[in-house]
């Protein structure tokens, strides 16, 4: 017995997915290994993966590792999200010549199929859905991109040291919201993948590489690896209302001791999946015929984010990491009904400092307390 919403794939039929794929006319995007890390990139074929290679991480740390099996997703979050395909860190928005014209830059929206997003991954997805496809002033380049997207989810069973996506409900099941969602097992059986169904052109593409049907043991034994892994997160956010504890904590003496240790450097904000913040600038060419403006990331912890008319709003460190984390865990839900955290622990392993942001949430909770 089987149903209907279920499949396998062995690991051979991965390498034929990624095929059909790139046959059908997507760009594949995964996680490939590069430059002593597990990074994003455009995939050739499924040789590209990172099999055989997982991560150690910590505050201020990253290291590969290898790994005793063949495992393609036996790691947790790198130093890329995905929302830089859909939302580039960098565009070039119009140009103007000699003539006084502008001209719109033309946009060629790939056709993606994101292969190995996690649940905390396309739980950010789904909250930069609601920033940037907002009904009054949607994004038209990240609608583009994000309406011919497909997504191939991959549920974790191995969470990372700085994982702490189960205190965020974000996983580690991936939610609604994907094509296909795979659950990677290797045991005496052999290497593969239960697959669950969650749309029309998912199963259109799965049925091309030849996708099997699936047993109901293997499925129960996925759901029940996937389950136990939220038990084995490496960090938790505190329990209670962050929100709450963001607006009560606005004059805590806390923010002296971050501020010692934060180097404003922004890394926290280039490596999360949900920072959406951008900014303009107008360049010209030395003749000053030619003139272009270009949009690019921004963040909160830049001196002149907060510029306005007469100066700088937040001068100092202590006010800019403290805006930085009372809009992700307090505010942003004022703006968006969400939480703008996921749980991935990128900002904790990318900060030079090791500043943990589960450990300062705690430390503001006990010195309101």
């Amino acid at each position: 017995m089987v149903t209907e919403d279920t499949a396998v794939l062995d690991r051979s039929r991965l390498d034929r997915l990624v095929e059909v794929l790139i046959g059908e006319g997507y760009v594949v995007v995964g996680p490939t290994v590069r430059d002593g890390a597990i990074v994003l990139g455009e995939l050739d074929s499924a040789a590209a993966l990172p099999a055989g290679w997982g991560v150690e991480t910590g505050p201020g740390r990253y290291r590969l590792r290898r790994r005793r099996d063949a495992a393609v997703f036996g790691h947790s979050a790198g130093p890329q999200s995905w929302k830089q395909f859909l939302h580039p860190p960098r565009r070039k928005l119009f140009s103007a010549g000699p003539d006084g014209e502008f001209h719109a830059e033309p946009e060629d929206a790939p056709r993606y199929a994101f292969l190995g997003v996690r649940a905390c991954d396309l739980a950010a997805i789904k909250i930069l859905d609601k920033v940037l496809l907002a009904e009054a002033h949607p994004d038209g380049s990240y609608a583009r991109r994000r309406r011919r997207l497909l997504v191939i989810a991959a549920n974790c069973t191995e969470p990372g040291e700085l994982c702490f996506c189960a205190s965020m409900g974000t996983g580690p099941a991936a939610g609604p919201g994907y094509d296909l969602g795979l659950t990677e097992r290797i045991d005496e059986a052999g290497h593969r993948f239960v697959v669950d169904i969650g749309s029309e052109e998912g199963a259109r593409v799965l049925a091309l590489a030849g996708g099997g049907a699936a047993d109901p043991d293997d499925v129960a034994a996925a759901r029940s690896e996937v389950a136990e892994a939220a038990n084995r997160m490496g960090r938790a956010m505190p329990s209670g209302d962050l929100r709450e504890l963001m607006r009560e904590s606005r004059e805590s003496p806390h923010w002296e001791d971050v501020a010692s240790r934060c180097l404003s450097c922004a890394n926290c904000t280039m490596v999360c999946p949900t920072c959406f913040c951008t900014t303009t600038e107008d360049v010209t060419d030395l003749t000053g015929d030619h003139a272009e403006r270009w949009q690019h990331w921004a963040s909160c912890f830049e001196l002149d984010f907060s510029y306005v008319h007469g100066g700088t709003v937040r001068t100092s460190t202590e006010s800019r990491y403290r805006q930085w984390i009372s809009h992700k865990l307090g505010t942003w839900q004022d703006q968006f009904g969400t939480s703008g955290c996921v749980g991935c622990g990128r900002c904790v392993a990318w900060c030079p400092a090791g500043i943990d942001i589960t450990e300062e949430a705690a430390k503001l909770a006990a010195v309101r307390e």
